[in-house]
């Protein structure tokens, strides 16, 4: 345990655990990502509760959001949207379904190429993702609020590093 951080957490008595059965390991690593971790799954769950308080599941928000994103008139095509959100084209497919049963996208012929499909969100799918959006800043900011700004800024600096080599 850092003797300069008088409140301990639980990755600290775990690293202190480790360093007493195992000395001879550098266990430097989990001070960073154990917290990293814990902080992620902590992160999943106020996040969800924001998706859900607009009436979204996580999966939902992120293709909403894409196309959101994409600014008007919030369309852009299925294969756009597999690489926006990192899944399969079969798995989009079926998130395409799902989302358009429940009136929150509507598929539309591309008016560039005869064969192609164009994803566009509803008036609902638009009011639900915004409404999700400012939810998660709310939930993210609060998260937040035990740093400065400067040291937010650093953090986010400092993980840009860590995260490049995994996103080149």
């Amino acid at each position: 345990m850092p003797a300069t951080d008088p409140h301990p957490d639980e990755v600290d008595r775990i690293v202190a655990a480790w360093q007493r059965v195992r000395p001879d390991l550098d266990v430097e690593p989990l001070t960073v990502f154990s917290r990293v971790s814990r902080l992620g799954r902590h992160l999943d769950l106020a996040r969800r509760g924001a998706f859900a308080r607009s009436g979204l599941e996580p999966w939902e928000f992120d293709v909403l959001s894409a196309l959101r994103r994409a600014g008007q008139p919030y369309r852009l095509s299925p294969g756009a949207l597999v690489t926006q959100t990192l899944v399969t084209s079969g798995t989009m497919t079926n998130r395409i379904d799902r989302l358009e049963e429940r009136d929150l996208v509507h598929r539309h012929r591309s008016p560039d190429d005869r064969r192609g499909v164009l994803v566009e969100l509803t008036d609902e799918g638009l009011r639900r993702v915004d409404g999700a959006m400012t939810e998660l800043l709310q939930v993210e900011a609060s998260i937040l609020e035990v740093l400065p700004p400067a040291d937010r800024s650093h953090l986010a600096a400092l993980l840009r590093v860590v995260v490049g080599p995994f996103e080149d």
